[in-house]
């Protein structure tokens, strides 16, 4: 269904970074909900502001073989920087853009807004989204995301929306869904067996895994063996896994390993047979120097069960998530 893979181009990348990301949620917008931004973003943060860090970040990015970038219509403005930043880059043709629909942005560019984004997946908002994402990026949009797919969630079972998804695919982008939440294994699971006359609809499954939330690891290993990219996000559980929060566990094997926490934290994800790409959700050049180490880092056996060790019951991680404050 449609053209090739994009992701068939990371394959036969060189680069050991070529399987890190970066996402663009911390960025595209002046509130978030990543511990730290107080400290890693300008206290006047403007569009154009924040413009310029994107541009930084996918300068950098870049540079240093990255080759997948990551948005969402929520995201503020992160489609529209990007967009910004492919014209200003006509030389660049390598890049695997993806984007997400299903929530819409409603902070107004206040970090302080009571609510930030809305869910929303019928098929009027698709329409909508898809063509906002269509003129932003064009031609250069590889892959198109439903936002945060949970267990039981009627867009699984929405036949119309599928079959308009599947002319979006027969048009050449490749299709694939994000999940969150204590039963991401289930969404997964329920969303691969989606077809349209027969045929798989989503060729990519996105979904949050680090070692305080291992627990939809079979579902991701599955999605693997059955074809499927595998994009790690949250690989750092929106900073609680940085330097100067860490567990102890983390902070004994970075050391050990003479490493930062963070490139441990996502070299955890990066080694999982079945990853396929892992996310940087750096805001600072610094920060995705530091992330993009996770490329090097060679955890063993018995460091990647110490790491094991530190999970969560999904239901806590998600609570505790779902009380961090967006800043």
């Amino acid at each position: 269904m449609g053209r090739p893979m994009p992701f068939d181009r990371l394959a036969t990348a060189t680069t050991p970074t070529a399987h890190l990301g970066l996402g663009l949620a911390a960025v595209g917008r002046p509130g978030y909900l990543t511990l730290g931004r107080a400290r890693d973003l300008p206290a006047d943060r403007t569009p154009e502001a924040l413009r310029q860090r994107t541009h930084e970040l996918l300068d950098a990015a870049y540079a240093q073989g990255v080759r997948y970038v990551d948005a969402a219509r929520s995201y503020g403005r992160a489609e529209e920087f990007l967009a910004s930043w492919l014209r200003a880059h006509p030389e660049v043709d390598d890049l695997v853009v993806g984007s997400k629909w299903g929530y819409t942005y409603t902070a107004e560019w206040r970090p302080d807004a009571e609510v930030h984004e809305v869910k929303d997946h019928a098929l009027g908002t698709f329409e909508r989204q898809r063509a906002e994402t269509a003129e932003l990026l064009g031609d250069a949009l590889d892959l198109y995301q439903i936002h945060s797919v949970t267990a039981g969630a009627p867009v699984l079972t929405d036949t119309a929306l599928h079959e308009r998804l599947a002319r979006l695919a027969a048009e050449g982008v490749t299709l694939g869904f994000s999940t969150s939440g204590p039963r991401q294994a289930d969404a997964v699971r329920a969303a691969l067996e989606i077809t349209v006359d027969g045929v798989p609809l989503f060729r990519t499954v996105q979904g949050t895994f680090n070692p305080l939330e291992p627990s939809a690891a079979g579902a991701f290993a599955e999605a693997h063996a059955a074809g499927r990219t595998v994009i790690v996000k949250e690989g750092m559980a929106n900073g609680r896994l940085a330097e100067d929060r860490a567990p102890a566990v983390l902070r004994e094997i970075a050391r050990e390993l003479d490493a930062p926490c963070d490139a441990v934290a996502l070299a955890y994800a990066l080694q999982q047979p079945w990853a396929g790409v892992v996310l940087s959700g750096a805001a600072t050049t610094a920060q995705l120097d530091s992330n993009l180490h996770a490329a090097v880092v060679e955890l063993g056996a018995e460091q990647l069960a110490r790491l094991g060790e530190l999970a969560e019951e999904p239901e806590a991680y998600w609570e505790h998530r779902s009380r961090m404050p967006w800043s």
